[in-house]
């Protein structure tokens, strides 16, 4: 299909020899690609129509989403439907070749359908548009511009707006299938948000992988436990004593001692952290005398710490930011009940070892 292209075409320039190409000649293509995708995203209106749309999602009394295209439309539209899929609004996707052979059936009554068609022009989604019509099954229409026949049929038109396309042809969909997935993914999330969709539930859809490990409490993670395989060690204690009590636990559970001890006041509340670095750097610039002085002179006061009802991902990312390697776990009243340390983390693999 010809496109009309905008007053300064954003594409790559087609008259090059690629094969004489530079490193640095090859980038500079690759930045125009990005830069005319990125370029096809910023010219999509939010309009009217878009507020409709998440209204028509909502509106679903069957709770569905039946997602259809056909080429790269279809193959965005899969994307689509996993996002909207895991953000909290049942998803599944109906290929419309197939919807003519007996998948139309996928489709109630009080579900909504999204069709995605660049040109709109497409025999197989219009015909799969009127029969949807017929059955009163609202159609959402994400395609090229208004004036194409799947628009005349839909509920809800989503315009993405006339696309020159990043191919230096003007003929391989590339960025104006990635219009319609920036435009597609705000659809899903403008719903997600509609529903108050919560941590709680992203948990529930994604229990396992990579995501479901972060969204664990960190409670569930962490393998030293105050008072079980973590000893509570008292201000008023030496540190020859302190290290002493900490290898007596470390003995008794049968696990390696954590990293850091926990020092507490006499309520019982967290006080400080000792980490094998703090004692380190004592032991260098003190000596050895360090073992018979207290060990609230080699803790760190007020520690960062996280309290008992934080998720792996809040340890993750202070982990990230600050470098540390041990972080206290507290509950409301300041009393620590346990360390989460690096290695619990790189053992969830949710960052390296």
């Amino acid at each position: 299909m010809n496109k009309t292209q905008p007053q300064t075409d954003p594409r790559p320039d087609p008259g090059a020899d690629p094969k004489a190409d530079s490193q640095d000649e090859q980038a500079r293509f690759a930045r125009q690609v990005m830069d005319a995708e990125a370029d096809a995203i910023r010219h999509v209106q939010v309009t009217d129509a878009f507020h409709r749309a998440v209204d028509v999602v909502l509106g679903a009394k069957a709770g569905n989403l039946v997602v259809s295209g056909l080429g790269k439309s279809g193959l965005i539209g899969q994307k689509l439907t996993a996002t909207f899929a895991s953000t909290g609004t049942p998803a599944h996707f109906m290929h419309p070749v197939e919807a003519m052979h007996g998948d139309l059936g996928k489709v109630r009554k009080g579900d909504a359908v999204l069709i995605l068609s660049y040109g709109g022009n497409t025999d197989e989604v219009v015909t799969l548009a009127e029969l949807l019509k017929q059955d009163e099954v609202p159609v959402i229409a994400m395609v090229g511009k208004e004036d194409c026949d799947l628009a005349r049929i839909a509920t809800v038109t989503l315009p993405v707006g006339d696309v020159a396309e990043a191919c230096p042809l003007n003929l391989a969909p590339t960025a104006s299938t990635t219009a319609m997935l920036a435009l597609g993914d705000a659809l899903a999330l403008a719903v997600s948000r509609r529903r108050n969709f919560g941590v709680s539930d992203f948990k529930k859809v994604h229990p396992g992988g990579g995501l479901g490990r972060q969204l664990m409490p960190v409670v569930h993670a962490m393998r030293f436990k105050a008072g079980q395989n973590q000893p509570l060690v008292s201000l008023d204690l030496t540190v020859q004593d302190a290290y002493a009590q900490a290898e007596a636990y470390a003995k008794e559970s049968g696990l390696r001692r954590a990293g850091a001890l926990l020092v507490i006041d006499a309520d019982g509340k967290l006080a400080g952290i000792v980490t094998d670095g703090d004692l380190r750097s004592a032991l260098i610039n003190q000596g050895p005398d360090v073992w018979s002085g207290p060990i609230r002179g080699v803790m760190t006061q007020n520690p960062t710490t996280l309290p008992d009802t934080a998720l792996v991902r809040d340890a993750v990312r202070i982990v990230r930011e600050r470098r540390f390697d041990e972080i206290p776990v507290i509950d409301d009243a300041g009393k620590p009940v346990g360390l989460i340390d690096v290695q619990d983390l790189a053992a969830l693999k949710v960052i390296e070892g």
